[in-house]
């Protein structure tokens, strides 16, 4: 082996690793530098499975977008809730206390629309009829994405997308406001969609 080999391939070397230093500057600085550094990144305190954030602590939630389970083609996003607290539900029909907080979700959905609240659930790791299924037979009125592979979460950084049932609650504004790791009755999960619905807008 020659010398010339050896600096040519440490020169790509070098070359690569300068350009993901680069990649990574070009993540955190810029003229949208503020935007990106305000990103959602969850994190979980001592494995806590409530958490709530105070609005100095809000970061804006990505998008959170896909096609609808129950109107094939049609595609629903958080971006069509301008203005709304939106609560975001991730559930599945194979998931025992899904079933289980179904009717809760539902108690709050109603006795907050009028505050300008909108429910949306995302239904993971499930076939599409059964999922249609689990809407009909729990009364479920509120929209769901259907995603199996749960895509429509990636952006949320950090977000455990495997912990089924979990629920986000985002202000007027899509920031996270609270995090829920578990399974829901109404008497937990309705005063704080009221009080985030209550906040100024």
């Amino acid at each position: 082996m020659t010398v010339r080999p050896v600096i040519r391939r440490l020169g790509v070397g070098i070359a690569a690793g300068l350009a993901a230093v680069l990649a990574l500057a070009g993540c955190s600085t810029g003229g949208d530098a503020v935007a990106t550094g305000g990103d959602f990144q969850f994190v979980s305190p001592g494995g806590q499975t409530e958490i709530r954030y105070g609005d100095a602590d809000r970061k804006k939630a990505p998008e959170i977008a896909g096609e609808s389970l129950t109107e094939q083609g049609k595609r629903i996003s958080v971006s069509d809730y301008a203005g709304k607290v939106v609560v975001v539900n991730l559930w599945g029909s194979w998931c025992g206390p899904c079933r289980g907080e179904a009717d809760d979700l539902e108690r709050v959905a109603a006795a907050t629309k009028d505050s300008g609240v909108q429910f949306l659930g995302v239904n993971v790791k499930d076939d599409r009829s059964a999922a249609q299924d689990f809407v009909r037979n729990n009364g479920v009125t509120f929209p769901s994405l259907f995603d199996p592979p749960g895509r429509s979460l990636i952006g949320l950084k950090g977000y455990p997308r495997s912990t089924v049932p979990s629920t986000i609650v985002l202000d007027r504004q899509h920031r996270v406001a609270a995090v829920f790791l578990k399974p829901l009755l109404d008497t937990d999960l309705r005063p704080v969609v009221e009080q985030i619905a209550a906040e100024p807008a």
